[in-house]
């Protein structure tokens, strides 16, 4: 007798432990973590990037809510038209990117610089990365930046974020770029990096994922409309391409007269701005 009294008592605290574990999971995303408050509150800022990035390091749901959610809402308010095209023809499937929606504000808003020489471009004053106020993307520009075989890629690429600091000789400066290809896994590009079993490098990381990257100088990819598009020298540039799809060189930027300065020719380009 005593010990069936023993076990219901046991049964019933182990029913209203259950209880009170679903209720405090069904809590888990109330009040400020409810993700529809989180955007009403960053729509409301006009989805400023620092304050995501620093509500991100608040916590570790907040920083799954900003991955998720957050940084999605940003690129579609800043970038509409460019993160249209890059998640349209099932690009995104399920919503998803290579290397996740943070990689790809990160990549619209920060310039990397360029933190160290590399097996094809030499530096002797580092330029660190920076939160830019402007960038300007375009599709034009990318399609400079691939070979003939690889045309059927869309490839967006900003205009050359120019360091100053980091100048050679006097008359070219540092220049930092770049970009992003619309559903890279099906690209024209990385199969043929893939076909041609080109190497990854060793001491290169994408800034933007953290992924391992191909040298597009090394893979013989970089064609001479890249250096034409950016205003360098032919041979005065390298840029990386990560597994994800992410790009990012950088060139010797040449002093460009009055008139080829002028010469612009139409483009299909997005301007992102704070």
């Amino acid at each position: 007798m005593e010990r069936s009294r023993k076990n219901r008592h046991r049964d019933a605290c182990s029913t209203a432990d259950a209880s009170d574990s679903g209720d405090s999971g069904s809590d888990a995303n109330t009040g400020i973590l409810d993700e529809r408050v989180l955007m009403l509150v960053f729509r409301s800022m006009d989805w400023d990037p620092h304050v995501i990035c620093v509500a991100a390091c608040v916590s570790r749901r907040l920083r799954a809510v900003a991955g998720r959610v957050l940084f999605r809402e940003l690129c579609f308010a800043r970038a509409p038209r460019m993160t249209a095209a890059l998640t349209s023809a099932g690009a995104a499937p399920g919503g998803r990117l290579g290397g996740g929606w943070q990689a790809l504000a990160k990549l619209l808003f920060f310039c990397c610089g360029c933190a160290a020489p590399t097996r094809f471009f030499t530096v002797d004053r580092p330029a660190p990365g920076h939160f830019v106020a402007a960038s300007r993307f375009s599709k034009t520009s990318g399609r400079s930046f691939l070979p003939r075989r690889c045309w059927g890629d869309l490839l967006f690429v900003s205009d050359p974020c120019e360091h100053r600091e980091s100048s050679r000789g006097g008359d070219e400066d540092l220049g930092a770029y770049r970009g992003v290809f619309r559903g890279f896994m099906q690209s024209r590009t990385r199969a043929w990096l893939i076909g041609q079993q080109a190497e990854l490098e060793a001491a290169v990381r994408c800034p933007y994922c953290g992924a391992r990257v191909w040298s597009m100088t090394a893979a013989g990819l970089v064609p001479r409309s890249a250096s034409r598009r950016l205003g360098s020298h032919q041979g005065s540039l390298e840029y990386f391409v990560c597994v994800n799809g992410h790009l990012h060189g950088h060139c010797w930027l040449a002093q460009l007269s009055t008139d080829d300065d002028d010469e612009e020719e139409e483009d299909e380009d997005v301007t992102v701005a704070f």
